[in-house]
């Protein structure tokens, strides 16, 4: 956990040097909008202009939530562990995505309630499945804090195997709810503003959900300038992996995409533990998930995607990359008003 005090900002002067490069482009200023910024921004955390995300992979962290007994689910949280086995063999929705996206896929199994026989998926536990955050804590502290350095553990361990862009997923029945219960307390909402229907629940399901998580608030106090014990309380084992991914992105300097509505709880745990995070951090898509927007607006970011996407897994942040490919294509490969006769369009304010 030392590491997070050693996070520094990214080089500003390769941000610059990639806005420069943009400019120089046979195009209006800026016409490629977001995009044009997220390169910017890939380019100061990897410290040049010649941006590289050749090589790309989804860390799909997996875990499982006592909150299920509450009745917030469709379906039971034995599907965490046949999922998560699904994504390790490379036969789940994600790996589809991914293949069509020329991105890699590792499952972790960070807090599956069972020990998960598959020798693909990657063993870093914290904890069999939290608690009943209706009714208590999530985690230790200890547990929490195992799963975060698992998180930035395994962003070093990609840094050093050469991987330039990390996708953050999740796979965890039940994770929706303490999402909303994160969402709530950091974005100062009632829990009804915040929690919505998840993998797909009745209207009597989503009022169990809600109450879920208001006694989950009630019960466990969570302090929202206490983020990581907040994290402890109302969170759980892949969220805080995902929050040590962002984390790890930043000490590493990996660029760190998120997905959906969990994985920008986890982002939003990770810039409230260190603001800098977010310099490290871009927003593949809004989730349609009612928290979805406000906890990217916590982070500063902006969504190029907004096509009501809810799968999770990882599967919106990967389709973040062939826009990302589209635009170095782009900023690499197009005329450039020193090569024509195309006189240069000045900044007009």
């Amino acid at each position: 956990m030392d590491r997070i005090k050693k996070i520094s900002a990214p080089e500003r002067s390769a941000y610059i040097a990639a806005k420069e490069r943009w400019d120089s482009i046979a195009k209006p200023l800026g016409s490629f909008g977001l995009l044009e910024e997220m390169v910017q921004k890939i380019a100061a955390v990897q410290g040049t202009p010649a941006v590289d995300i050749s090589k790309r992979t989804v860390v799909v962290m997996c875990g499982d939530h006592g909150v299920v007994r509450e009745g917030v689910t469709q379906c039971g949280q034995e599907v965490t562990a046949e999922c998560a086995r699904a994504i390790a063999e490379g036969r789940s929705n994600i790996n589809a995505v991914a293949a069509a996206c020329n991105a890699d896929v590792i499952a972790a199994d960070v807090g599956i309630a069972a020990d998960v026989r598959c020798e693909r998926l990657v063993k870093r536990k914290a904890v069999y499945g939290t608690k009943n955050i209706a009714a208590e804590a999530a985690m230790t502290a200890a547990q929490t804090s195992r799963a975060i350095c698992t998180g930035m553990d395994m962003a070093g361990d990609l840094c050093r195997s050469g991987v330039k862009l990390i996708v953050t997923g999740e796979m965890g029945i039940g994770n929706t709810t303490p999402t909303a219960a994160i969402a709530s307390v950091l974005l100062g909402l009632p829990p009804e503003a915040v929690t919505g229907r998840g993998a797909g629940l009745s209207s009597d399901g989503l009022r169990k959900k809600t109450a879920a998580v208001e006694r989950a608030v009630a019960v466990n106090k969570p302090d929202k300038d206490r983020p990581l014990e907040l994290l402890q309380k109302i969170g759980g084992a892949e969220i805080a992996a995902m929050t040590g991914l962002f984390l790890g992105g930043a000490y590493y300097h990996v660029p760190v995409v998120v997905d959906g509505v969990i994985s920008a709880a986890a982002a939003a745990v990770a810039c409230a533990v260190q603001p800098l995070c977010r310099e490290y951090m871009l927003a593949s898509h809004c989730s349609g998930e009612p928290a979805g927007e406000g906890l990217l607006a916590y982070c500063g970011l902006k969504a190029p995607i907004d096509a009501g996407l809810r799968l999770g897994e990882g599967t919106g942040g990967a389709l973040l990359l062939p826009l990302l490919d589209a635009a170095l294509a782009l900023y690499n490969n197009s005329h450039r008003f020193d090569e024509t006769n195309i006189e240069r369009y000045a900044e007009l304010k």
